[in-house]
């Protein structure tokens, strides 16, 4: 599911699309930041009045405004896709 990442909450993550709208100064600074097509993108704390929000994207912590972070378009990861419950062994068997 395609959403800005400034909707995510913390724990959440996706795979970032690219960006919709904003001004190229913007969007070059977040890229040069490392918010590039393909890379993954974790929220890991909002600031206590929600602004600024935390994220960590290749393996760096960055903080962004909401309203940076509203032009960056992400497609959700799922946490719970891999269909096993908890406590649940995944492995082959030999």
């Amino acid at each position: 599911m395609k959403k800005r990442l400034s909707e995510l909450k913390p724990g959440g993550s996706g795979i970032i699309l690219g960006f919709s709208g904003g001004s190229s100064i913007l969007r070059r600074r977040l890229a040069e930041m490392g918010m590039t097509k393909g890379q993954r993108v974790e929220v890991l704390r909002n600031a206590p009045l929600k602004d600024p929000v935390e994220f960590e994207v290749r393996g760096y912590n960055i903080s962004l405004k909401r309203r940076e972070a509203e032009i960056v378009i992400v497609e959700v990861e799922d946490n719970n896709s891999s269909g096993y419950g908890a406590g649940r062994v995944t492995g082959r068997d030999s």
